[in-house]
């Protein structure tokens, strides 16, 4: 039996932040720029970032691509380690 690809699901909601809020981190100058993570209705995890696929495209390690569809999304360290305490072992 082949394994299936993981597709998206546009239909989920966003349910849970994972960490605090860029406004609590001081990652947003209030211009709309609010890097975040966030846990979906169906358990995947959305992330807002800076879009930087260009920017990496040509350096990426062997093994890694950017396929048609997907973005290379950059978030600030800060983000990531506030979350920590929100994702799952499991």
């Amino acid at each position: 039996m082949s394994a299936r690809r993981w597709e998206a699901d546009p239909s989920a909601q966003l349910t849970r932040r994972w960490g605090k809020s860029s406004h609590e981190l001081g990652n947003t100058s209030g211009d709309g720029s609010c890097p975040d993570i966030w846990e979906l209705s169906n358990g995947d995890v959305a992330v807002i970032g800076q879009d930087l696929t260009d920017s990496y495209r040509d350096r990426l390690p062997d093994g890694v691509s950017v396929d048609p569809g997907e973005r290379l999304i950059i978030i600030p360290r800060s983000t990531m380690i506030a979350a920590k305490v929100d994702i799952p072992d499991a």
